[in-house]
């Protein structure tokens, strides 16, 4: 995902995840074998009772590059949204389109985003019960417009694991009282949902994420994925008769019992 001379900007929001997803890049830039360079940014939504100090002063102590952008998406969602409406997809949209300007503007190679394994999966469901489509999220990804490469680290790490990292190392975290806590979201509903089955099938969630990197273009019917059209040019032609009692006496030689095959000679040089 990092590369030699990569200027890396992880985007900080305040949660367990992307300080997380900070700690453990800080560890690997001290014993990866590349060099790589990591600036932390953070954008300032203007949520009403945001704590502004305490990334800033949590970055200090650690002496980590960082620079806070500061724009008011919060007032241009609640102002275009209607009340008790899903916020969150207004919201990602500008957020993106800030974090996108500032790094074409300052040089940046890669964003590395906090997205965890449950969060792609949560992904995968909310676009196939409420967009038919079949689609998550990648960990290294091309955006749209071609300029950016983003990148998800965590892709694989349990939400369970990153949960129980951010209570030992006593991160500041700072609750997200935008969308975070909207009851109604389509999200939430989904990681209910997950919850629910892993109570009842251990394990469950980590098969789904497995899915997605084993897929078989052939069993699903997207024709653009697979050229179902120009099997009938593939299908392989029908044995001769010949070929069939060829292919039964070699089955019969396999299934005949070791004890009556000829015993093993080793040769003599």
């Amino acid at each position: 995902m990092i590369s030699a001379g990569d200027r890396v900007m992880v985007c900080l929001s305040g949660g367990k995840d992307s300080y997380t997803l900070l700690d453990l890049l800080l560890t690997l830039r001290r014993s990866a074998p590349v060099d790589f360079e990591l600036l932390a940014v953070n954008l300032d939504q203007k949520q009403p009772g945001f704590p502004e100090q305490v990334l800033p002063e949590y970055l200090r102590r650690l002496d980590v590059p960082f620079r806070i952008i500061e724009q008011d998406t919060y007032s241009v969602v609640k102002r275009v949204i209607p009340e008790g409406h899903t916020l969150c997809g207004l919201c990602s949209r500008l957020r993106r389109g800030a974090l996108y300007r500032f790094a074409s503007e300052n040089g940046i190679s890669k964003i590395a985003l906090g997205h965890h394994r449950d969060d792609i999966v949560e992904t995968l469901f909310l676009n196939l019960f409420f967009g038919g489509r079949l689609k998550a999220m990648a960990p290294k990804l091309l955006s749209d417009d071609g300029r950016h490469i983003v990148i998800r680290p965590l892709a694989y790490v349990a939400e369970r694991d990153i949960a129980r990292y951010a209570r030992g190392r006593g991160f500041p975290l700072i609750p997200c009282r935008l969308c975070g806590s909207q009851e109604n979201m389509q999200r939430v509903a989904v990681k209910k949902m997950l919850a629910g089955w892993e109570r009842e099938f251990p394990g469950r969630t980590e098969s789904i994420a497995s899915a997605l990197r084993h897929v078989e273009p052939a069993h699903l019917a997207d024709p653009s994925l697979f050229d179902f059209a120009g099997l009938e040019v593939r299908r392989a032609a029908a044995m001769t008769q010949r070929e069939e009692e060829e292919l039964a006496d070699t089955l019969a030689a396999l299934e005949r019992p070791a004890r009556s095959r000829p015993p093993y000679r080793a040769s003599t040089p």
